[in-house]
């Protein structure tokens, strides 16, 4: 039994040479170790069939959505973070992701730009850029100090706050108290934060490719769009015109969590794999 996330073989660049050479016997081994596998269950249809592209010899896959561990969002108490929300701000706008540019948070301030021109209520929304930050990483470093240029750009820099390596008493703190996720990768192979976000009943807009196209619900638990400011930012508009629209779509996100992607479903679809290999 193989449970794949994703092709190791397509993660890494083969920018020389010696990492040709190093990684050659490993995608072979990776392709036969898969093919010879008697049952394939990946993390989503968008996984699947990049699997299925890539060993052309594989047997059929069949899809077992991850699992998300409610436990670390049922602690019981109410999180208070007051030097982390504005208090002036009506509408919280939240990315979560790491300070990589492959995360197109670019995206979540240029939709920003985008209501700021187009929406009067401008005023009472912000924008909270958060996720992992690592100061010997180069890429990350550059990268926060482009969206903080950005920011500076297109005016916004105001109603913008970024934060790195937040804490998980943060990041449950946002999650809950967020009006809307940014979420902004494409082709994500999956992708948690959606599932995190939904089952904290707050509604996701995100990217119309990869994962999030079986976890979020278009129209129900949030907003699938092309990666667009304009197609982003009319998103957004949305929870400002409708006072009532965060918390239907919260509660219909998290019915869904509980539905598609809780720990009972994951065992049960895992269990009966299982049972047929046997």
């Amino acid at each position: 039994l193989c449970y794949c996330h994703y092709p190791d073989l397509l993660l890494t660049h083969r920018i020389n040479i010696i990492k040709l050479l190093y990684w050659k016997p490993l995608d072979y081994l990776e392709g036969l170790t898969t093919s010879t596998a008697d049952k394939i269950l990946v993390n989503s249809l968008y996984t699947k069939c990049v699997v299925s592209d890539t060993f052309s010899h594989v047997k059929e896959c069949e899809v077992l959505y991850p699992s998300l561990n409610t436990s670390k969002f049922e602690n019981g108490y109410e999180i208070v973070c007051t030097d982390i929300m504005p208090s002036s701000s009506e509408f919280v706008f939240l990315s979560l992701n790491r300070y990589e540019r492959k995360k197109n948070i670019n995206l979540a301030l240029k939709a920003m730009a985008y209501v700021k021109k187009h929406c009067k209520e401008f005023s009472k929304c912000h924008l909270i850029v958060a996720g992992g930050y690592d100061s010997r990483v180069t890429e990350n470093v550059e990268h926060h100090l482009e969206l903080e240029q950005l920011s500076q750009e297109l005016e916004i820099h105001d109603n913008v706050t970024f934060l790195r390596s937040i804490s998980d008493t943060t990041k449950l703190f946002l999650l809950r108290n967020c009006t809307a996720l940014l979420y902004t990768p494409s082709n994500e192979h999956f992708g948690i934060v959606p599932v995190e976000s939904m089952y904290c009943c707050m509604p996701v807009i995100a990217v119309n490719s990869g994962g999030p196209l079986e976890t979020v619900e278009d129209s129900v638990t949030g907003f699938l769009c092309d990666p667009y400011p304009e197609n982003f930012g009319k998103a957004m508009v949305k929870f400002l015109k409708d006072s009532g629209l965060k918390d239907n779509m919260g509660k219909a996100g998290k019915k869904r969590v509980q539905e598609m992607f809780s720990f009972e479903a994951f065992t049960e679809k895992l269990n009966l794999a299982v049972i047929e290999l046997c």
